[in-house]
């Protein structure tokens, strides 16, 4: 693949076979970010977990200290009390059979995130085609299935993350802009590393953490050490 000029250059700060203390591949991350717009920075991290086993599974949540840097768009499918709830811990939509006609005959998704309370998944459920190859179907293992909307909500929009492994057995996660301060990416960067720590399933064999690599929505990945997970 044929890089740009910008990308060349940015390319060069980073020595390719080391891998970088967080401190030094946040610095270098922001160094690295040349684009007109504000990029992402994202994590890659590779694992030792087999996705093809339901006990090796990597699901759920973290709320990053310094949040992402985005303004999320929270849909809570609701109903009675709730209703009144959500719309006061400030969702943008709140709905329930109306929401759902207009996802399937529409193709509306000009949301984020999905937030459901239990006894809506039997209409939520019928979205799963939609929703989930876009990982937006709600869950409770990410908090997002929970009678606490309020919570649920305020975690959301305070910087809430999911973290998931996608069958390459690779989680990805955008931890905050290029904008963010080395200390405010650094707290998200822990913050996150300290959730996967503790999600690490009790099967896996050999190191858990095989990879992690930072880089900017635009430009070349710095290695992380990793031999410590």
């Amino acid at each position: 693949m044929k890089h740009g000029k910008k990308y060349t250059e940015a390319a060069k700060l980073i020595d390719r076979a080391k891998q970088y203390e967080p401190e030094e591949a946040v610095a270098l991350v922001k160094k690295t970010a040349t684009a007109k717009f504000d990029e992402s920075v994202e994590l890659n991290i590779r694992t030792g977990c087999d996705s093809r086993h339901a006990d090796q599974q990597i699901r759920g949540s973290v709320v990053l200290p310094a949040g992402t840097g985005k303004k999320v768009r929270v849909l809570v499918f609701a109903k009675g009390t709730k209703v009144d709830e959500a719309q006061a811990a400030g969702a943008d939509y709140v709905g329930g059979q109306e929401y759902m006609e207009k996802i399937q005959k529409e193709g509306w998704l000009d949301f984020d995130v999905v937030v459901a309370t239990p006894d809506m998944m039997g209409i939520v459920g019928r979205l799963g085609k939609i929703l989930g190859p876009k990982g937006l179907m709600p869950n409770p293992k990410a908090g997002t299935v929970t009678m606490d909307v309020t919570k649920a909500i305020n975690d959301i929009k305070a910087g809430q993350v999911e973290y998931r492994l996608d069958k390459a057995n690779i989680i990805h996660v955008t931890i905050g802009k290029a904008s963010f301060t080395e200390d405010q990416l650094l707290q998200n960067y822990n913050a996150l590393m300290a959730a996967i720590e503790k999600a690490k399933p009790s099967t896996v064999k050999g190191q858990y953490l095989k990879s992690i690599s930072m880089a900017t929505t635009m430009g070349p990945g710095v290695k992380i050490v990793a031999n410590r997970y």
